[in-house]
């Protein structure tokens, strides 16, 4: 049977603390959101939260495990503030592997963007 365990997002692949992350990257490669795990029997279900603190919109892309335009790229223009929490992430799933894969962001403006979120991480 499956076990369910909630965390928080991952970073550097070490236990966070469910703070914001800042978005500091404004291009690929992206500032990292959350490290998968290096176990290819093991699902991380994310859920990602964006705030915008600009006075305008600001466009995030996350690189999701990748940065392939084609199969890896989300983007998203999250509204001025106050935008709240955006949800920009609706439990998408990535699966282990042995060379684990990071999830990223980058926005158009540097430093404005917060995100927050979790992971189910199932194993």
């Amino acid at each position: 049977m499956a076990t369910f365990t909630k965390l928080a997002l991952q970073p550097a692949g070490t236990t966070g603390d469910g703070l914001g992350i800042t978005v500091v990257a404004t291009a690929t490669a992206g500032t990292a959101i959350h490290t998968a795990s290096s176990t290819p029997a093991t699902i991380d279900e994310l859920w990602l939260y964006a705030v915008n603190t600009h006075s305008s919109a600001v466009t995030l892309t996350i690189e999701f495990g990748g940065v392939s335009v084609t199969k890896d790229i989300i983007q998203q223009s999250i509204a001025a503030t106050p935008s709240g929490l955006v949800l920009v992430c609706a439990g998408l799933v990535i699966q282990g592997n042995a060379t684990a894969k990071v999830v990223r962001a980058f926005a158009g403006t540097a430093s404005k963007i917060e995100i927050f979120g979790f992971v189910n991480r199932i194993a």
